[in-house]
């Protein structure tokens, strides 16, 4: 089921990380319609994903796969990645 998604973690270094966006965009378009990047603003090196019309079982396994923890350390990315679902009420 296709839904939106928002993951989050930390990065080592947000310039590095935000130079690395169109290697987000390609590694994710297949599984996502689009995508949005946030910045916390109390903390420069968190950032917040905000995936629309995602296969969380795609994009998760794209996240996880350990061919993709080159790109994760070459954008300084930081584990934990947490991901989170929208709730329906």
């Amino acid at each position: 089921m296709k839904q939106s998604i928002v993951t989050r973690h930390k990065v080592g270094n947000i310039d590095t990380w935000l130079k690395g966006h169109q290697d987000r965009v390609k590694l994710f378009s297949p599984v996502v319609s689009s995508f949005k990047t946030f910045q916390d603003t109390n903390d420069p090196n968190s950032v917040v994903l905000v995936f629309k019309d995602a296969d969380l079982d795609k994009l998760g396994a794209i996240i996880n796969d350990p061919k993709n923890k080159e790109i994760k350390e070459r954008h300084t990315v930081l584990e934990p990645i947490t991901i989170s679902l929208e709730v329906s009420l």
